[in-house]
């Protein structure tokens, strides 16, 4: 279920993203995931967004330095596409058509919310660049891991942030109501996870899904 079905004929493996505001605990369940499915006999690709290859990396360092932040959140989108297209031609792509799982902590939905509904950029120019750059390796499964924003920047206390991170409690709250969105409009590749309650009870609640939805 999910994913796009001409993507789906060109490869064997699956595409498994994880997607929310800060401090949802998306990599922590992003590796417990990668061991449930690897305990399962599949071989899997941990990867995350943005970075995922050499040059994404490169490209994750200036942009979570808040250093392109005055161009503007169209260039922002712009270098966030750049570096996917790397991620996917060098790691994601390759790691599925020799059958192999790909996880991934973040993908173009973050784009969609943090420069859509954060940056105000026209959903329209990032429809254009998700048809251009990512079709058709859409994920297969998007979990998107939904927490208050009052609970996750507690969570974020004391630990050193990024640009994001640091933003006030109204563009968190527009994050978490984009990522709904993108839910509600998108039912057969997503799944909403409640990541309010301990990482135990959020890993429960994502396997099942993954069950259900991947039969892996």
């Amino acid at each position: 279920m999910g994913g796009d079905p001409g993507r789906q004929a060109l490869a064997a493996g699956k595409f498994i993203t994880l997607e929310g505001g800060e401090g949802a605990g998306k990599s922590t369940q992003a590796k417990r995931l990668r061991d449930r499915l690897e305990a399962r006999g599949h071989s899997v690709v941990l990867t995350r967004e943005p970075g995922g290859s050499p040059r994404a990396e490169q490209i994750r360092e200036l942009l979570l330095s808040g250093k392109i932040e005055k161009f503007g959140g169209l260039a922002e989108a712009a270098l966030f596409y750049a570096a996917r297209h790397s991620h996917l031609e060098i790691t994601i792509r390759p790691a599925l058509d020799e059958g192999k799982w790909v996880v991934c902590d973040r993908f173009s939905d973050s784009t969609r919310a943090y420069q859509g509904a954060g940056g105000e950029v026209p959903l329209s120019m990032l429809e254009a660049l998700e048809r251009t750059i990512v079709w058709p390796t859409r994920p297969d499964l998007t979990l998107i891991l939904d927490v208050p924003p009052e609970l996750a920047l507690e969570r974020l206390k004391g630990t050193e942030k990024d640009r994001y991170e640091k933003m006030p409690l109204a563009f968190h709250q527009n994050l978490r109501s984009e990522f709904l969105n993108i839910a509600r409009c998108e039912p057969w590749r997503c799944a909403v996870i409640d990541a309010s309650v301990d990482p135990d009870t959020v890993e429960a609640a994502i396997w099942k899904v993954v069950e259900e939805r991947l039969n892996p």
